[in-house]
């Protein structure tokens, strides 16, 4: 078993990456290849990263790729913000996505500082 797969911020990062590709499979139908492009490579930057940095042999390191996955939850969070703006996805959908980014974004602040205690 790997470290990450224990991990309450990776197991939340890739529920949230799995709800963003439905998004990207829904700007695909729309012919926003790009877009959806984007947004999936945003989405799996976030458990990527902390996967990847739990492999790390110092929390310094660690920390640094904990620093990646929660700005890949910003950029998403602007991306589904700007599709919105465009009428690409519905508000039904933008609201309790970003609710999820938010909270995601702030349990791997929280993981951070608790490394660096």
């Amino acid at each position: 078993m790997f470290r990450f797969e224990n991990l309450d911020i990776w197991k939340r990062a890739a529920d949230v990456a799995l709800k963003l590709f439905d998004i990207a499979d829904e700007l695909e139908v729309k012919r926003k290849y790009r877009f959806a492009e984007q947004l999936r490579g945003a989405a799996l930057s976030m458990p990527n990263n902390i996967a990847e940095g739990s492999g790390s042999t110092s929390y310094k390191d660690f920390i640094h790729f904990l620093n990646i996955a929660r700005r890949s939850t910003f950029e998403s969070a602007n991306m589904l913000m700007i599709f919105d703006r465009k009428s690409l996805i519905s508000r039904h959908h933008l609201t309790p996505l970003l609710s999820e980014l938010d909270e995601l974004c702030r349990m791997i602040t929280a993981f951070a500082r608790s490394l660096r205690s």
